[in-house]
């Protein structure tokens, strides 16, 4: 078994917020296990540029990136046991976020859309499909989380 910790810390401390009357900043920070600090908020979708932080990450956007990094981590395990040399591995990942049939707010999608240059034989397409399903399945974070993951795989841009 392993831990992860992350702290996240948040102050009332600008001068002019009405907390009770939700007028306050959500700027925050987190702090990971190793020590590394983000610049943390609210998303503007949700309470609006004058209350997010401007250059921080909101949750949403972090779930998004766990997903993304965790499934390309474990892609790049799966291609190197399959033989495959992945030299880079660019992900545009979107997340949508949506009322669910409760009628609760939720990310209920991320599409993953993974652009992979390869050095040597490419993968086919069946090969591809079966890497990056083998890659989803083992995927830690993925199998945290009933979010829909889609992966749509991109041919690279020429360099």
């Amino acid at each position: 078994m392993a831990e992860y910790r992350a702290t996240a810390l948040f102050e009332l401390d600008a001068p002019g917020e009405d907390f009770l009357k939700g007028r306050y900043s959500r700027g925050h920070t987190v702090t990971f296990g190793g020590g590394f600090e983000l610049p943390a908020t609210a998303s503007h979708h949700v309470v609006g540029p004058k209350w997010a932080a401007p250059g921080a990450v909101d949750p949403e956007e972090m779930l998004v990136a766990s997903l993304s990094t965790c499934h390309m981590l474990t892609f790049l395990h799966v291609a190197r046991n399959a033989g495959f040399v992945v030299t880079r591995y660019r992900d545009a990942a979107v997340g949508v976020m949506e009322k669910t049939a409760e009628g609760r707010m939720a990310v209920t999608r991320v599409t993953l859309r993974p652009e992979i240059a390869y050095e040597g034989r490419r993968p086919s397409a069946a090969e591809a499909e079966h890497l990056h399903h083998q890659a989803h399945e083992e995927c830690f974070i993925a199998n945290s989380v009933k979010t829909e993951v889609v992966v749509e795989e991109v041919e690279p841009a020429e360099v």
